[in-house]
C-alpha cells in the first residue's frame, strides 16, 4: 500500500515529509515524491526508486515551505517513472492518492473536451485535472475538492495541497485508511500512526466515506452525507509506533525473533491463570458453521484453524479467500459466525467480505493486530492478536500471533459445545504456555537453517509437503520462500504428491517435508519415501523421534522439540520462515522489500 504524509507546520516541511515517508517504507514503494507550498508557490519534486533518490534531488533542487505532502507509490496504473510518481499536479491543485480511481476513464474522456488532457499514465491524475476544472468554473479550493469527491468511484484515501493555500490540505478516505494529526499550532495528515508518531501521539481516524479541511487550528470532518462529524482523538503509544532494526540486520529478522515474546504478550492477554479471558458474549454452544475469510500469509492461519474448529469443537468450517468470497454469494446460515483476519485491518478484499456477510450471519468477528482498523471497528467483536508493529512485507510474528488467538478461540468452542473436558482445556492450555520456549529452541537452529539456505539458494523449484495442520504451514512455507527469495515454490499436502506434483521429482528439485511424530507422521513418511525413490533431495523437519524413525537417506534434517498436538503448526513455522530469511539473503534479495509487493493490499 502506498504511503501519504501531509504537514501544516511551523517548521520547513521538506525535511520533515522525506522522514516521515521513511517510516513508510515498510509498505513498499516504487518511487517518491513530495510538494510544498511557498509564499503561495505550489512546487515539486519526484523520483524514481528508493527514497535516497528524493533525498539526492532534493539537496540540488531543494523546497522550501512550511505546508507539504508527501507519497511512496507502488504502482498499479502506469509504471514505475518519474511521470507516473505523485504528487500529481495540474495547475494550482496537487495531490496524493492510494488505492484506484474506478472511473478514471470516463471521467478522462469529460476533461478532454475541456481541453485538459493527462500527461501521465495514471488513474491519480484524472483527481487533479478535475479539481482544476472546477476552480476554473470560480469554485474556491474547498469547493472543487467537494465536487470533485462526489464524482469520484472506487476505493482511495486522497490528500489536496493547492497554490496560495498555505493552511489548507483537504483530505478524504473511502476504502483506504488515513489518520489527522493534532499538534500544537501544528497539523498533519498520513496513511497511520507510524507516519505522524515523530510528530504528535494524538491521531484521529478518519471514518468511511469522511472527508477533513485541515488548518494549523485544527480539522472540520464531515461524513459521507457532508454532515459535520465528531470524530474522536487517540492517544497513541509512541513506543508502539517506533521503528528499528534493535541491531538486526532485516526487520524481517527482527520479526522473526520478537515471536517468543510477542506470543508470551498474546498468551498473558487471552489465559488468565486456568482460564480463558475472552468476551462473554462469544459463546459457539448453538452455531451451525463457522466461515472463516481472509487473504495471503492470513488465510493460511485459517486453513490451520479449520483442523482445530472441526477437531477440538466439531464446528464445521468453511475458509474462504476474501477476494473470491462476495463474487461467489455464498449463502450463509442465519446461525452462524463469519471471521476475519488480517494483520493491517485495511485489507481491501477482506473488507469487502465483511460487509457482504455482516447483515446475513449472526455474528462477525475480527482477528487483527490494528485495533482502529477499518476491519476492527466494523466487526461486531475484534480480537486482537498484539503483535505490535510488523515492518517486514512477508509476514512473521503476525502469522504466528493470528494462529495464537485462533487457537484460543478454537478451545472456548471446544469448551462451549461439550466437546473438551476441563481436564482437556488445562492440558491444551499447557501447551500453548509451552509454546514461547519451544519457539525458542527452533530459532536456535537460525545458524544451521543458514548454511543449508546456500544450497537451497542454487534451487530453481522447491516443494513443500505437510499433512493434516502441516499442510497449511507447507503453504505458507512456499509463499514465504517465493515471496523474497523469488524462488518458485509450491506447497501441497503430501498425500496429493502421486495425482501431479510428483513428476516434478527429479535430483534438482528440493522438498521440504514438514513432518512432527504425530498419528499422521507414517503417512507423511510414505509419502516422502516415493520422493526420495525418484531422486528428490528431502529436507525433513521433524523431531527428535521422527528423525529417528525416518531420517535415513534425506538430504539434510532439522530436529525441533517435540510438542502435543494439536498445536504444532506454531512451532514449525519458525523454521519455515527462517529458510526463507536465509535463502532470501543468499541470493541478495531485498528481503524486508521484496519486488511487487505491498505490506498492506487496500486496493481489489
Amino acid at each position: 500500500m502506498c504511503g501519504i504524509i501531509g504537514v501544516l507546520g511551523n517548521h520547513e516541511a521538506a525535511p520533515q515529509l522525506v522522514e516521515s515517508l521513511k517510516r513508510l517504507e515498510y509498505r513498499g514503494y516504487d518511487s517518491a515524491g513530495i510538494a510544498t507550498v511557498n509564499g503561495g508557490v505550489l512546487d515539486r519534486r519526484r523520483a524514481v526508486g528508493k527514497l535516497v533518490n528524493l533525498s539526492d534531488l532534493l539537496v540540488h533542487e531543494p523546497l522550501a515551505g512550511k505546508a507539504g505532502i508527501g507519497h511512496t507509490r507502488w504502482a498499479t496504473h502506469g509504471a514505475a517513472t518519474t511521470g507516473n510518481a505523485h504528487p500529481h499536479r495540474s495547475g494550482p491543485v496537487a495531490v496524493v492518492h492510494n488505492g484506484i480511481i474506478e472511473n478514471f476513464k470516463e471521467l478522462r474522456a469529460e476533461l478532454a473536451t475541456f481541453g485538459l488532457t493527462q500527461e501521465s499514465e495514471t488513474d491519480t491524475e484524472t483527481v487533479v485535472m478535475l479539481t482544476r476544472h472546477y476552480m476554473e468554473q470560480g469554485k474556491s479550493a474547498r469547493e472543487a475538492a467537494t465536487a470533485t469527491l462526489a464524482r469520484l468511484e472506487g476505493a482511495f484515501a486522497l490528500l489536496f495541497l493547492f497554490e496560495g493555500e498555505e493552511d489548507l490540505l483537504i483530505a478524504a478516505r473511502k476504502g483506504s485508511p488515513l489518520a489527522i494529526g493534532h499538534g500544537t499550532g501544528e497539523m498533519f495528515v498520513g496513511s497511520d500512526a507510524i507516519a505522524l508518531a515523530p510528530m504528535t501521539d494524538r491521531i484521529t481516524y478518519l471514518e468511511e466515506g469522511d472527508y477533513a479541511f485541515v488548518t494549523r487550528q485544527g480539522a472540520e470532518i464531515f461524513d459521507r452525507e457532508g454532515r459535520p462529524a465528531n470524530r474522536e482523538i487517540h492517544q497513541i503509544d509512541l513506543g508502539q509506533a517506533r521503528i528499528e532494526k534493535a541491531g538486526y540486520k532485516h526487520f524481517m529478522a527482527k520479526e522473526i525473533a520478537e515471536q517468543p515474546a510477542v506470543l508470551g504478550d498474546a498468551l498473558a492477554h487471552y489465559l488468565k491463570g486456568s482460564a480463558l479471558n475472552l468476551p462473554e458474549e462469544l459463546d459457539f454452544s448453538n452455531l451451525d458453521r463457522l466461515t472463516l475469510v481472509a487473504c495471503g500469509t492470513a488465510s493460511y492461519a485459517c486453513h490451520v484453524a479449520k483442523y482445530w474448529f472441526e477437531s477440538l469443537a466439531h464446528l464445521p468450517c468453511e475458509i474462504d479467500v476474501a477476494s473470491e468470497f462476495r463474487y461467489r454469494e455464498p449463502p450463509l446460515p442465519a446461525k452462524s459466525w463469519a471471521l476475519f483476519v488480517s494483520q493491517s485491518g485495511e485489507t481491501a478484499d477482506t473488507l469487502a467480505a465483511l460487509r457482504y456477510a455482516a447483515p446475513r450471519v449472526e455474528k462477525t468477528l475480527a482477528v487483527v493486530n490494528v485495533p482502529t482498523s477499518s476491519i476492527a471497528r466494523e466487526a461486531d467483536l475484534a480480537l486482537p492478536i498484539l503483535a505490535g508493529v510488523e515492518v517486514g512485507v512477508a509476514s512473521t510474528k503476525a502469522f504466528s500471533c493470528q494462529l495464537l488467538v485462533l487457537a484460543v478461540l478454537a478451545l472456548k468452542a471446544g469448551r462451549d459445545r461439550g466437546v473438551l473436558s476441563e481436564a482437556d482445556l488445562a492440558g491444551h492450555l499447557e501447551t500453548l504456555r509451552l509454546m514461547p520456549g519451544l519457539m525458542n529452541q527452533a530459532l536456535a537452529l537460525s545458524g544451521e537453517i543458514e548454511t543449508l539456505a546456500e544450497r537451497l539458494a542454487e534451487a530453481q523449484d522447491i516443494l513443500f509437503l505437510g499433512r493434516g495442520p502441516m499442510y497449511p504451514i507447507a503453504l505458507e512455507g512456499a509463499l514465504k520462500l517465493k515471496e523474497i527469495s523469488y524462488i518458485h515454490a509450491e506447497g501441497y499436502a503430501s498425500g496429493e504428491l502421486k495425482h501431479g506434483p510428483i513428476a516434478l521429482i527429479d535430483r534438482m528439485v528440493p522438498v521440504v517435508v514438514i513432518a512432527p511424530h504425530d498419528r499422521l507422521f507414517d503417512k507423511t513418511v510414505s509419502n516422502m519415501q516415493e520422493v526420495m525413490a525418484r531422486h528428490g533431495k528431502v529436507l525433513l523437519i521433524s523431531d527428535a523421534r521422527g528423525l529417528a524413525e525416518a531420517a535415513e537417506g534425506t538430504w539434510a534434517t532439522l530436529k525441533l522439540p517435540a510438542v502435543a498436538e494439536p498445536f504444532a503448526p506454531l512451532l514449525y513455522t519458525i523454521p519455515a520462515q527462517l529458510l526463507a530469511y536465509h535463502t532470501a539473503v543468499a541470493k541478495g534479495t531485498d528481503v524486508d522489500q521484496p519486488r511487487n509487493l505491498a505490506k498492506s493490499v487496500t486496493v481489489e
